[in-house]
């Protein structure tokens, strides 16, 4: 297996998007009519198939609309470019396209728009992150084999067969692939992605409500409101600036300054102050997100028989009550299992899942680390991104309580990388020293969105390559289920091999958060904790 894959049962797309806070730095007034906003420069140019992290994907949401779209309340994958899917055995699909549509540059959206998109994205010579997603498409083994060169150009399951119509042959019945399709990596591409890649890269062109005005790597992305725009989804404002920080602490000063209309990551440092400095305007919602401790599994060392026991007791030795409590100021809930409470006990949550290993007992914890071999080399180094206030103080606190469990205070030490794009291009390349920190974003309230795309053998976003042969055979015969909640019981036999082997350290839920300015108004998060941007408004 290759990749995430989408389970049939699934009612949503699965999108890879790693929870994330932003970058780089800026502030000052705008354009009369456009919102100022905090963000991160992401970690690749911004390809729909090639962006797998929040910073990149809030940007395809302003700049693409695919044939579904998640609905920003419900989170309910509406038809929004798709006039309708047709199909007799859930294999065999017929796509017919709206009139209509065109891209910013006045190109026209067809049928061949899709195709060609879908084409580039799953072939390996263009090495797109989330070709995985094209998997279920005939063919896919022969433009992305497992190994070797390619032995195709295009996939064999697609075909254009009129300017606005083409079929999809699945390699399996899918009956609810229609619902995967509002990931961005299924976005059409206009004709001038590929006669000028370089030039799309530099100035993407896109269908949806804005357009790329300029950008300047580490300062600001301006995007502005296409007034041609010809969805139902129009931005009620002139346009959004999204300035990059390197520090959230001086984006909160910005904000409070009134020089930055919406924050969408309110600085640890500053929950016990935003409610009274704001007035109010603040929002902190349930989402459907997990925060973890990711192991090094491809170096060996951390990867020996018997370092499970290892990996429990670094769990066990971390107050998660504690961290919440102080850093936090409630704003994480401590994880029990590895998904989220939003998704509801029908969406495959399952409350206390991970027992005692996640429960805070420094004893047991300083035992376990010594049954496990002890910390390799006896000191580790937690990884995280620098360019945000939030992550050193509770990377911090995750090693005092480590190192106090264990009687050692150089047991635990942080290790800030300086940039988001940074940190990830370390960590998606194995080149991190030791534990780091994860996260994961739910794409829809489904226990299998949280599993596949992490713990799978190879899978898109298994950073620390771990591998379980007993997981991967009931994630495989979950797939299989067409009914969800038989699925969603084998997946929870899968999520008890993560739990047995500690994966992963669960470490808290958390919640979406945001603050915004006196001018800013119709502020609304997500249900995956992303702003709705073309709904703000500015005075």
């Amino acid at each position: 297996m290759r990749g995430a894959r989408h389970a049939k049962w699934a009612a949503c797309a699965a999108a890879v998007a790693l929870a994330a806070t932003a970058c780089g730095g800026g502030g000052g007034g705008g354009e009369a009519g456009v919102v100022s906003a905090s963000w991160g420069d992401p970690q690749n140019p911004l390809e729909p198939a090639n962006t797998n992290e929040v910073q990149g994907g809030k940007v395809l949401e302003m700049l693409f609309r695919g044939l579904k779209r998640y609905n920003p309340k419900t989170g309910a994958a509406e038809n929004m470019l798709a006039e309708k899917f047709e199909t007799t055995d859930s294999q065999n699909f017929t796509v017919t396209v709206k009139n209509g549509w065109k891209f910013s540059n006045g190109e026209k959206v067809t049928a061949k728009s899709f195709v060609d998109a879908w084409n580039y994205a799953a072939h390996l010579k263009n090495k797109q992150k989330n070709a995985p997603f094209f998997g279920y498409i005939e063919g896919y083994d022969k433009v992305h084999p497992e190994q070797g060169a390619a032995t195709a150009e295009t996939l064999s399951g697609l075909k254009v067969t009129g300017e606005n119509t083409f079929t999809v042959k699945l390699t399996q019945k899918f009956s609810t692939w229609p619902e995967t399709l509002g990931y961005a990596a299924f976005a059409p591409l206009p004709q001038a992605f590929f006669d000028d890649h370089d030039g799309f890269l530099k100035t993407p062109v896109g269908n949806g409500p804005y357009t790329v005005k300029s950008y300047d790597k580490g300062s600001v992305m301006s995007l502005r409101k296409w007034a041609d725009y010809p969805g139902t989804d129009k931005a009620q404002n002139e346009g959004v600036d999204l300035k990059v920080y390197s520090d959230y602490g001086t984006a909160y000063t910005d904000l409070t300054a009134g020089n930055l209309d919406l924050l969408d990551d309110v600085p640890a440092a500053q929950l016990k102050n935003v409610k009274n400095d704001l007035a109010g305007r603040y929002l902190n919602t349930p989402a459907g997100i997990i925060q973890t401790l990711s192991f090094p599994f491809y170096d060996e060392k951390w990867n020996k028989p018997g370092s499970e026991k290892l990996r429990k007791g670094l769990s066990m030795a971390i107050n998660r009550a504690q961290i919440t409590d102080t850093i936090f100021q409630k704003t994480r809930t401590p994880a029990t299992d590895w998904t989220s409470p939003v998704l509801g006990v029908a969406g495959g949550y399952k409350a206390g899942l991970c027992g005692a290993s996640c429960e805070y007992n420094a004893a047991e914890a300083k035992k376990l680390v010594a049954e496990g071999g002890g910390i390799p080399g006896g000191q580790m180094s937690i990884s995280y991104n620098a360019d945000t206030g939030s992550h050193k103080e509770w990377v911090d606190a995750v090693c005092n309580s480590i190192n106090n469990a264990l009687g050692n205070n150089k047991a635990c030490v942080g290790n800030p990388i300086g940039t988001f794009a940074d940190f990830r291009a370390q960590a998606s390349t194995q080149k991190l020293p030791g534990p780091f920190r994860a996260g994961w974003q739910m794409d829809y309230p489904l226990i299998q969105n949280f599993l596949e795309p992490l713990y799978a053998t190879d899978a898109s976003s298994n950073d620390g390559k771990w591998s379980n042969k007993d997981f991967d055979r009931l994630l495989k015969e979950a797939n299989a289920e067409t009914e969800t909640p038989k699925a969603v019981e084998k997946f929870q036999e899968a999520e008890k091999v993560v739990s047995d082997q500690m994966a992963a350290i669960p470490l808290w839920y958390q919640n979406g958060s945001a603050a915004y300015s006196e001018r800013t108004s119709g502020v609304a998060l997500n249900p995956f904790s992303i702003p709705v941007y073309n709904e703000l408004k500015v005075n």
